[in-house]
């Protein structure tokens, strides 16, 4: 096993709750190898972690070493089996992604504006999930649904989860989609300049 790899998941992870993505014992952030995935630990910040403290589990969910791991351990690997080009899933319960998915008429992409380029790039198409249970089996079976076409979800009531073939690639997304839920509140009530129709489909061609 690489340590570095363990160790970057920590710095990850660190650097996204002292930035204000993560809040409390909120969050949660894995890496895939090979068959087996490490995830942090459950009841504890994302902050101040060590590899010694991250668990280990096989991709149908089943412990690998002592360390309990987050209740949500499932759905992170539900989106492994789903998505074998994922090496990492980040799940965050950031500020104006929950707020985004407590409207009750935000339906996903359409839901959103386009005002810049980049949530097209780094983010959609988004799945917009039910309300489930967090941990609950019924949970994971909605993620694994949904990760079969989508690397990036909004769990109603609850948060986000993003998915990339690097650790770099997943928290990214989950940055930009936490920024661009940041931009609709922000600039809501104000009248905006969006990218036209052409400019998002050249963005969905490139």
């Amino acid at each position: 096993m690489d340590e570095a790899v363990l160790e970057q998941l920590c710095d990850v992870a660190g650097s996204l709750f002292e930035r204000g993505y993560a809040h409390g014992s909120t969050g949660n952030i894995s890496v895939r190898v090979g068959g087996e995935f490490w995830v942090t630990p459950t009841g504890g910040a994302l902050r101040g972690l060590t590899p010694a403290r991250l668990a280990r589990l096989d991709l149908e969910g089943r412990r690998l070493n002592e360390r309990e791991p987050s209740k949500e351990h499932p759905f992170h690997a539900a989106v492994y089996r789903r998505r074998p080009e994922a090496r990492a899933v980040v799940h965050l319960h950031s500020t104006y992604a929950v707020a985004l998915s407590c409207l009750e008429a935000f339906d996903g992409d359409e839901g959103l504006p386009p005002l810049t380029p980049y949530y097209f790039m780094r983010v959609a198409p988004l799945a917009v999930l039910p309300y489930f249970r967090p941990g609950s089996p019924a949970l994971a079976a909605a993620v694994a649904d949904a990760a079969a076409a989508h690397h990036s979800m909004l769990l109603r009531n609850h948060g986000l989860i993003c998915a990339g073939a690097s650790l770099s690639e997943a928290a990214d997304r989950a940055e930009e989609l936490e920024q661009t839920a940041r931009l609709h509140f922000i600039l809501r009530h104000e009248k905006t300049r969006p990218l036209s129709p052409a400019d998002v489909l050249e963005l969905k061609k490139s």
